[in-house]
């Protein structure tokens, strides 16, 4: 392994920084990682809104994670917005060209505004080419209703979708903060050695500022695993730094919309 571990973030660019490719960047860089980056979709965006995206075609998706792969090797990849079904299939095969050993997909396939980001081959080739090949697989409820099929409306619900998703992947992470519950953040990790799964709640925060929140989630799973820790330990370090990074971002004020958690809180630079 290299004097500090690499980490390639295979996702969409976020101009306004608070998420995909960006928020990927900053979460490796707070938690000790040499970051790298495959940018599978350009994106015109600012707290309020996505104003255009252009989306980059996937062999040249392919050919930046060619690039970096066969100088720098890499210790784990994340995986965010995939657009389309080929662009899927080229990252696949990357990946299992150079037998990628750390994989977490952050399967983003729903908008904040409930639309649908991804047509039904794409979804079908995300099922089929990238998630029985992650090691951690992070949806949220609209997300793991898609992939499962099923209503989720509670805690039980979460738990059966973790149950299906496990027939595919070996380790899920069901992302609870859209359950109806106005005071805990419920998350539910399961994995084949333990199915019956382990719960992660954390206090909602008062706060509107919570762009790149699953990107950051993810890639700090990503980075923790590269640093060598468990999976279920990467899992539970990666939510507490998400949990203070929603806190320290909370009362700032940073665009008219949606602000960013703070990633470099354990920095305080300038406090």
């Amino acid at each position: 392994m290299a004097d500090r571990p690499r980490l390639l973030t295979i996702a969409g660019s976020d101009s306004g920084g608070g998420a995909g490719i960006q928020a990927d960047l900053k979460t490796f860089a707070a938690l000790g990682c040499h970051g790298m980056s495959a940018i599978a979709a350009l994106t015109a965006q600012n707290s309020t809104a996505v104003k255009a995206v252009l989306p980059i075609p996937p062999e040249f998706v392919a050919a930046q994670i060619e690039a970096v792969i066969e100088d720098f090797g890499v210790d784990a990849v994340k995986i965010g917005m995939l657009h389309d079904a080929e662009v899927i299939a080229a990252v696949a095969e990357a990946l299992e060209k150079h037998s990628v050993a750390r994989l977490v997909v952050d399967p983003v396939m729903v908008a904040k505004d409930g639309s649908r980001l991804l047509d039904p081959a794409a979804i079908r080739a995300l099922k089929e080419r990238l998630l029985p090949t992650a090691s951690v697989v992070t949806p949220n409820l609209p997300e793991a209703e898609m992939l499962t099929g099923a209503s989720i409306r509670s805690r039980r619900d979460m738990e059966t979708a973790a149950a299906r998703l496990l027939e595919t992947c070996p380790r899920v992470v069901v992302k609870g903060s859209r359950l109806a519950d106005l005071e805990r953040s419920p998350d539910f990790l399961a994995t084949r050695d333990d199915p019956a799964g382990v719960w992660l709640d954390h206090p909602r925060i008062a706060t509107r500022n919570t762009n790149g929140a699953g990107c950051t989630y993810a890639s700090a799973i990503a980075a923790f695993a590269a640093r060598g820790l468990g999976w279920t330990e990467a899992v539970i370090e990666a939510r507490e730094y998400l949990q203070a990074a929603i806190v320290a971002g909370a009362g700032r004020t940073l665009g008219h919309g949606r602000g960013p958690v703070d990633h470099f809180h354990i920095w305080a630079y300038g406090e």
